[in-house]
């Protein structure tokens, strides 16, 4: 992926794109992410020219997405011709663990939107869809005659029970799951931590599912929320992301919460995890053969 991971001394996810480091790439590829610097149109291709006056070229023909971090801006002439490259573009926040909004276009390819519609709007591939998403929580529980609710009662006992045994290993006090909008300093440090990477992880997956092709809308578990297949596919990593890495940091920083502290972890740990470059081939694996 463009988005080069990072080495493991570094905690960033996304490499700075230079000569040196832009792939070079026959097929069309998942995405870039750039921050601190302009894009604009010089002879009909698109250049980068980052915050020390460096320039880049990017072949935007052969790009899914392009993800805008901070400090970045864009020309209208840009734009223009990333559309007419059927390329998408995402605005984010620092590597991507924000998600603020995104442009498509309107010549995009939606075959893989389609098919995931298709699999949502049969209520046989949509339970089978479910059902694959819950058999990596429960790899040895037989779901075939599982309805939605009951995976779904499942899937709370077994997060309730992650809960405690995560505040058990790591010594820490544990009354509850506690998250109130617009009041996170209100929270207990676990919380906090996982009220933040959470949101971080979020961000992270609207850029993956929205530069494959894929829709947040359309999901197979959750529903009455803004984006059901970022929380449908997000539960398939916080356990090993979000959850032990919440306690953890916790126990760790003494019961304070510091936002550079969990930042720094949160990379690391997706680094570890390479939830970026498993995400798409997990999607595909969960809607399984739906054409």
């Amino acid at each position: 992926m463009s988005e080069t991971t990072i080495s493991k001394q570094s905690p960033r996810l996304f490499i700075k794109v230079t000569r040196d480091n832009l792939p070079q790439i026959k097929d069309r590829y998942p995405y870039i992410y750039l921050e601190h610097g302009r894009l604009e149109v010089d002879d009909s291709s698109i250049k980068w020219i980052d915050a020390q006056g460096g320039v880049v070229r990017i072949p935007v023909a052969l790009l899914q997405c392009l993800l805008l971090g901070p400090g970045t801006s864009v020309t209208h002439e840009a734009v223009k011709v990333l559309v007419a490259a059927k390329c998408t573009v995402m605005w984010v926040g620092e590597d991507s663990l924000l998600y603020y909004a995104n442009g498509i276009s309107p010549t995009a390819d939606t075959r893989n939107m389609l098919r995931q519609l298709k699999a949502a709007a049969d209520p046989v591939l949509s339970l089978d869809v479910a059902r694959r998403m819950f058999a990596r929580r429960f790899p040895s529980v037989d779901l075939g005659s599982r309805s939605l609710p009951e995976m779904m009662g499942m899937e709370g006992v077994r997060v309730r029970n992650l809960y405690r045994q995560k505040a058990d290993q790591y010594g820490l006090r544990w009354e509850g799951r506690r998250f109130i909008p617009g009041q996170f300093s209100s929270s207990d440090t676990v919380n906090r931590i996982l009220t933040a990477c959470n949101a971080a992880l979020y961000g992270i997956l609207n850029s993956v599912v929205h530069s494959a092709g894929f829709s947040p809308y359309i999901g197979f578990i959750h529903s009455g929320s803004p984006m059901p297949f970022i929380y449908d596919m997000a539960d398939l990593y916080k356990a090993d992301l979000c959850i032990d890495l919440a306690f953890q940091l916790a126990s760790e920083l003494n019961g304070q919460y510091d936002r550079y502290a969990v930042s720094d972890a949160f990379r690391r740990r997706v680094t570890e995890l390479r939830i970026l470059e498993r995400g798409v081939d997990d999607i595909n694996e969960m809607l399984g053969d739906v054409p």
